[in-house]
């Protein structure tokens, strides 16, 4: 392997490295100087075939970068048009959608928790959504009480969270056994970026190896302390919200 595909390589595997650590700054804005460093790489490399390949697959990934930041991958935010809550959550591969209301605590406090774990996740994209402003939507998925989490995968409807029964029953519970539900959904990965790089290490003939660890089967985030305290906790006193009332 030449020093040059060595260094690509390196490159490429910081790229597609996890980041699930809460202590992260690592932002988009670091991965298009990622991208900077990478292309420049591929363009000093000897082989024409190889800069020719290796262009184009940067071009496709910088692109989807550029839309997944416009959709707002890397962040939690509200979305008020119905419409665009339905191209969101059919058009992207992996989406998780909060119903809230504006008047009610736990809703908030779920609020708190998903906005700590979408900059973690920028494969996934993360949205809240105010009942009053989706009545299709509400009607449609039977979200009848709040908070109410319902997880998209290639625009399937794949999990829901309703009120915190399965994260506890407490408003007190920890952001990780969230996070902890989330990935054994298979609703997010520990792979930061949605994109695919298999293409690429093809071109580096195997020198970069996609981690087939990554995937809906792992169960990160939650330690087997808070794992064993996911059931059997007291129902608080701060019961859920019902739309129906």
């Amino acid at each position: 392997m030449s020093e040059n595909h060595a260094k690509i390589a390196s490159i490429v595997a910081h790229l597609n490295e996890p980041n699930t650590s809460s202590s992260s700054s690592r932002s988009a804005e670091d991965d298009e100087d990622i991208f900077a460093e990478l292309e420049a790489e591929i363009e000093n490399d000897s082989s024409a075939t190889f800069r020719e390949h290796g262009m184009e697959q940067l071009k496709r990934e910088m692109e989807q970068l550029q839309q997944a930041k416009s959709d707002g991958h890397g962040q939690y935010r509200e979305v008020t048009d119905e419409k665009e809550v339905i191209r969101l959550s059919a058009n992207k591969p992996r989406c998780v959608i909060h119903f809230f209301h504006h008047k009610f605590k736990r809703c908030e406090i779920m609020d708190k928790h998903l906005a700590r774990i979408a900059p973690k996740y920028f494969n996934t994209l993360f949205i809240r959504v105010f009942v009053e402003n989706v009545p299709w939507l509400v009607e449609r998925l039977g979200v009848k009480v709040l908070p109410c989490v319902v997880t998209f995968v290639n625009g399937v409807s794949k999990d829901r969270f309703v009120g915190f029964e399965e994260l506890g029953n407490t408003d007190q519970f920890d952001t990780a056994t969230l996070e902890w539900k989330l990935l054994n959904s298979g609703t997010i990965r520990t792979v930061r970026l949605i994109f695919d790089f298999s293409a690429y290490s093809r071109l580096l003939k195997g020198v970069v190896q996609k981690d087939d660890s990554f995937g809906p089967s792992v169960t990160y985030g939650a330690k087997p302390a808070v794992r064993q305290q996911i059931r059997g906790r007291p129902q608080d006193d701060d019961s859920d919200f019902d739309l129906d009332d």
